[in-house]
């Protein structure tokens, strides 16, 4: 089974980008799923049905979420949808709508697929991700799947490699989102989970991860709240990763670093 995953789709540039260039990637890799977060696409902060449905109808199967999914009110609906093709963290704490996993057909395959937020610099609490893939891997001891694909929404690398390490051999992957910056660290670990710290992002490459440098950088002169603008058009840098997944054992067999630029 071959995989796409790309990182924190940022802002209309970053959804430009990635449509202009999805349809070679998908000729040059020929993925069985396509997989995007997409906790940005509405103007960098949240997700609306127009937007989803505008990066389904460019290509995207199934998309992951973290930290900023409800930011805009619209996306209870889109989460707690029959079919919704949008999972948020596993681990929130309470009543929370939608999912935070699920079990998706490809062919004649199936692939569990997971999103869970990390606790270290996080504002936000959460329920201990290592305790919660326990508990969402206890429930599918007996299933056949394909694979099982974890995004791990965190700012931690410490906590990220740690929880690599703790699901080697357990899932297919644990690919890291959130910072929006690649990580060199992509590797199969010993018992044959591909692990990567952060995917990085498809947003602007004349950014601070994503936004406007300007007002960023004008920010932290100032040691004020930074004015969130998301750049309209120029080069996109589009991040992601390409799995290939011996469907019998689950492990990965082919693992690799997406890394291109487009003009928006």
């Amino acid at each position: 089974m071959k995989i796409l995953f790309f990182g924190d789709i940022i802002g209309k540039i970053g959804r430009n980008g990635l449509k202009q260039i999805l349809p070679e990637l998908k000729k040059e890799y020929e993925p069985d799923l396509v997989i995007a977060n997409a906790e940005n696409l509405a103007h960098g902060l949240g997700v609306s049905p127009k937007i989803l449905q505008e990066m389904i109808d460019s290509g995207i199967d199934f998309f992951t979420s973290g930290n900023h999914v409800l930011s805009k009110p619209e996306a209870e609906k889109l989460l707690n949808a029959p079919n919704s093709v949008l999972i948020r963290p596993a681990n929130y704490i309470g009543d929370f709508p939608g999912a935070g996993y699920k079990v998706i057909e490809v062919g004649s395959k199936s692939v569990l697929i997971i999103n869970l937020m990390g606790r270290v610099f996080i504002k936000d609490n959460f329920d201990c991700p290592f305790h919660k893939i326990d508990e969402i891997l206890a429930k599918f001891e007996n299933s056949n799947l394909a694979a099982i694909i974890v995004d791990f929404h965190a700012e931690a690398t410490s906590e990220k490699v740690a929880f690599g390490w703790y699901v080697d051999g357990r899932v297919s992957a644990v690919l890291g989102t959130h910072t929006h910056v690649p990580t060199a660290d992509l590797r199969i670990l010993p018992q044959g989970t591909a692990y990567i710290s952060d995917v990085g992002m498809v947003g602007a490459t004349d950014s601070v991860i994503g936004d406007k440098k300007e007002p960023i950088i004008q920010s932290f002169l100032a040691g004020t709240g930074p004015s969130i603008e998301i750049p309209e058009e120029g080069e996109v840098t589009v991040n992601g990763v390409f799995l290939e997944i011996d469907a019998h054992s689950k492990k990965v067999i082919n693992f690799s670093r997406i890394d291109r630029k487009v003009k928006v």
